[in-house]
Order: C-alpha cells, then structure tokens, then sequence
C-alpha cells in the first residue's frame, strides 16, 4: 500500500509511515486528520478508497484512471461508506 500511494502521489506525498498502534488499531492519517480507521469505517479499507480519500485531499483534480472507475460500497465518488 506504501508504495502505491508514494507512486501515484510522487509529486504531493513525500513520505508515508507505518507506526505500531494499540491492539486492533487500524488509522490512516493524512496532514494530522484521520483519513481511515477500521472501528468507524467497519474494517480495512480497499486501496482505492484511500488513494480516493488521499487526493480528494490534496489533489482533487488528479485523475486516478482505473481507481476512478466501478465503484463499491467502501470506495464510490467520495470513498466513504454508504
């Protein structure tokens, strides 16, 4: 997941972090704001609701192709949970 995010995000992310949380944790912060956590988003997240969430963000007229395309219960328009 890292390196797809640093990948697709080159010129806005500069780094991303893994750090040990307590048991069950599951966050995803972005800029200090939780992007993701598996207790209030019901689980973990498919790659394509991130890179949604992260550009929606930082890049929101950054087309993300195929990532943009076929939307699921986790990851449609706004990649938030219906």
């Amino acid at each position: 997941m890292a390196q797809e995010l640093l990948t697709t995000f080159a010129d806005e992310l500069t780094e991303v972090t893994l750090r040990p949380g307590a048991s069950g944790q599951f966050d995803i912060h972005l800029n200090e704001q939780i992007i993701w956590c598996r207790k209030s988003d019901g689980g973990f997240p498919e790659l394509k609701a991130i890179k949604q969430r992260i550009r929606d963000d930082i890049a929101p007229q950054k087309s993300l192709g195929h990532s943009d395309n076929n939307c699921g219960p986790l990851d449609c328009d706004t990649a938030k949970p219906k």
